[in-house]
């Protein structure tokens, strides 16, 4: 019985680590939609022009899912904290090791993530609003090119004109 509930207490710690998110690092941000578009379907896109009167350089993280460190990780958290306490408390060390070993698998698994160069981008548009955008670095870009800008949001693309 007692292995019945240290597998079970085991399994919900995984599953809970491995259903984690980082706060606000990816997906959509407050206030916007996540749509995905089929690529039969057509759809009406924004688009607007402008100038560009600054690029930074900067440096973006791969495409990543919480995955394998988490639940390895919290895998040796739970037979860790198994070791320690007697009765109920070896249960609840169990869970608690379990989730402390999910987030630091985690937290391991994201410092090695593939990092890629981008630039964020500021345009002031020729309604005179400006607006930044983050996209992978595209060296044909430079300070006082005239761009188009497709799309809003997380979909929002810089191209020269």
């Amino acid at each position: 019985m007692r292995i019945i509930s240290t597998a079970t207490a085991l399994l919900l710690a995984a599953l809970l680590a491995a259903c984690a998110s980082a706060i606000g690092e990816g997906g959509p941000q407050l206030g916007e939609e996540s749509v995905h578009y089929e690529e039969s379907v057509h759809y009406e896109e924004s688009v607007r022009y402008g100038v560009i009167t600054r690029i930074e350089p900067v440096s973006l993280e791969g495409d990543h899912q919480l995955g394998l460190g988490a639940v390895l990780g919290a895998a040796a958290g739970g037979i860790i904290g198994h070791q320690f306490g007697g009765g109920g408390g070896r249960d609840v060390a169990t869970v608690i090791g379990a989730v402390g070993g999910g987030l630091a698998g985690n937290t391991i698994e994201n410092r090695y993530v593939d990092r890629r160069p981008g630039q964020h981008i500021f345009v002031r548009l020729n309604n005179g609003v400006t607006i930044a955008v983050t996209e992978p670095a595209d060296p044909a870009l430079r300070v006082g090119d005239r761009v188009r800008l497709q799309g809003r949001g997380m979909a929002a693309r810089v191209v020269r004109v």
